[in-house]
């Protein structure tokens, strides 16, 4: 009787392989996040405080876009406290959902694409970071926990 199929893997420490695509998804994500934020950093906080408005939300809740769109990016980027950062990216996304682009959530694009792709990149992307983690190759290194 021949013996059951395994993973060759089983047991052993991660391949660099796994590690690298964490990183290559971590910068990614992070950095076109990160784009975002510091556009709003130079043109000011405005769009998201009349979404607040519109919505009868407090506008100081406007400044935790910078939170959401620069601080949690860089700490993805730089692999540090990664998954708690991905978590903020996650919340900060179904937020930018729910108010500006709710009617476009069962919209396609004209090309046949889904009319908010982008954020569900972003929002999808941030979550595999919160699941996966950062990987070794972060400047916390193979620290457990939050990375």
């Amino acid at each position: 009787m021949a013996a059951p199929a395994t993973d060759s893997r089983q047991g052993l420490a991660p391949s660099w392989g796994d590690d690298a695509g964490k990183l290559v998804l971590r910068v990614t994500v992070g950095v076109l996040v990160l784009l975002h934020g510091l556009f709003k950093l130079g043109s000011g906080p405005g769009f998201v405080l009349k979404m607040l408005a519109a919505h009868d939300l407090p506008g100081a809740l406007g400044y935790l876009v910078y939170v959401g769109e620069i601080l949690a990016p860089a700490l993805m980027i730089a692999g540090l406290w990664t998954r708690a950062a991905a978590a903020v990216v996650v919340v900060n996304m179904v937020v930018a959902v729910l108010l500006v682009h709710t009617g476009h959530l069962f919209e396609l694009t004209n090309q046949g694409g889904w009319a908010l792709e982008l954020q569900g990149l972003y929002l999808f992307g941030a979550f595999a970071v919160m699941l996966l983690g950062a990987g070794r190759y972060a400047l916390a290194g193979r620290q457990r926990g939050l990375n």
